[in-house]
């Protein structure tokens, strides 16, 4: 069994997310760690542990930062409903979470199970950043972290040039994308290419069958809407899911290590992350970035963990 720890947003990308790795034979989570971002912190606690009582799992979820590190936050509803999972009427409140704050229980996670853990991040990071500013040598304590944020290549969700996730706490991605981790990052750009969903292959996905299927086909029902109209896409995109399918199985992207820096400023410099592609800084290669995925694999693996 392998050890996870998932930090997220939850709203219904990241949900699916959970899903693939909640399911999972192989993957144990040992933590579900909560930050406010797509939607704000109460809501995303309880998007992430009503997933976990529907996967039939016991994952303890803790709440942790509800905003970034120096900024107010900026949260999308517009793109993922006022609760995060499609404004479909589920039962999204009520549940308990763990005790706790979400960076302590990322530093106790880490240290119990030190070089067995893998990290997979799905939102802002400003929860493993205050647990890497607490303690810096967690970054030699885990395996791996894979991150869904930034563009490799191309064009931004947020900005012409930045991706959410970075965009919400620049702060705090500089000083995870600086902390030493082991870090793959899969952009935005990856899953506008090889996991966005059309009404042709959603219905593929809910052909599965089972009440999961339509589960994560459902709660996208305001994204698929924002993405047609603001986003040029044909449907609905996966960018948690297919960060956590790459966390899953290595294979499913192909990466080059190349520098890649947070810009923290203002306005269209906010957020964006610079990758070197040409090595003209000089600077070393610091972050595997995804180039390319494989989409088959990707929509074989998420329909396995539906099934």
């Amino acid at each position: 069994m392998r050890k996870f720890i998932i930090d997220t947003d939850t709203a219904s990308d990241d949900a699916v997310a959970l899903v693939m790795a909640l399911r999972h034979p192989e993957i144990d989570v040992r933590a579900i760690t909560v930050v406010g971002g797509n939607v704000p912190l109460p809501q995303a606690v309880q998007n992430a542990l009503y997933t976990v009582e529907l996967c039939g799992a016991s994952a303890p979820v803790y709440a942790g930062c509800a905003k970034p590190l120096l900024r107010d936050l900026e949260t999308a509803e517009d793109v993922h409903g006022n609760d995060g999972m499609g404004d479909i009427g589920l039962p999204l409140s009520g549940r308990a979470q763990a005790d706790g704050h979400a960076a302590d229980a990322l530093r106790r996670v880490i240290n119990d199970n030190a070089g067995d853990i893998t990290l997979v991040t799905l939102g802002p990071l400003t929860n493993v950043a205050l647990a890497l500013l607490r303690e810096p040598a967690l970054a030699q304590r885990v395996s791996h972290c894979y991150i869904m944020g930034g563009i490799g290549s191309g064009h931004g969700n947020i900005t012409p040039t930045a991706e959410f996730n970075i965009w919400v706490d620049p702060e705090a991605a500089k000083i995870v994308y600086e902390s030493g981790l082991d870090i793959t990052m899969v952009g935005w750009d990856i899953s506008w290419k090889y996991a966005t969903f059309d009404a042709e292959q959603a219905a593929d996905i809910r052909n599965v069958g089972t009440a999961l299927a339509e589960f994560v086909v459902d709660i996208q029902a305001t994204l698929t809407e924002f993405s047609k109209t603001e986003n040029a896409l044909p449907g609905f995109d996966l960018p948690d899911p297919i960060t956590m399918a790459a966390a899953l199985d290595r294979d499913i992207c192909k990466y080059e290590k190349r520098h890649v820096e947070v810009m923290t400023g203002a306005g269209l410099a906010r957020g964006i992350t610079v990758v070197d592609w040409l090595g003209v800084t000089g600077r070393a290669p610091n972050i595997h970035v995804a180039t390319s995925a494989d989409r088959a694999a990707f929509v074989q693996l998420l329909k396995q963990s539906v099934s």
